[in-house]
């Protein structure tokens, strides 16, 4: 473990319990959800490749337009 983590261990074991629950709970789930993130899109690789050459195939096609943001504002 790191200097650093242990430092924040250090100060959270200070907390009430609940804090200490509240705060255990959320990292836990940021971390299911990376892990959750990183499935998702290792599974999409193919599926966003694809959908990248269509628009390149699109593009060269003459089939796009400039995309002007500031006029959106």
């Amino acid at each position: 473990m790191t200097d650093l983590m242990e430092r924040a261990l250090m100060e959270i074991k200070k907390l009430p319990e609940q804090e200490q629950d509240a705060l255990a709970a959320w990292i836990l789930e940021e971390l299911s959800s990376e892990q959750r993130w990183m499935d998702a899109f290792s599974a999409s690789h193919d599926m966003l490749a694809e959908l990248a050459d269509e628009a390149l195939a699109e593009h060269r096609a003459g089939r796009t337009q400039p995309l002007d943001l500031l006029s959106r504002l």
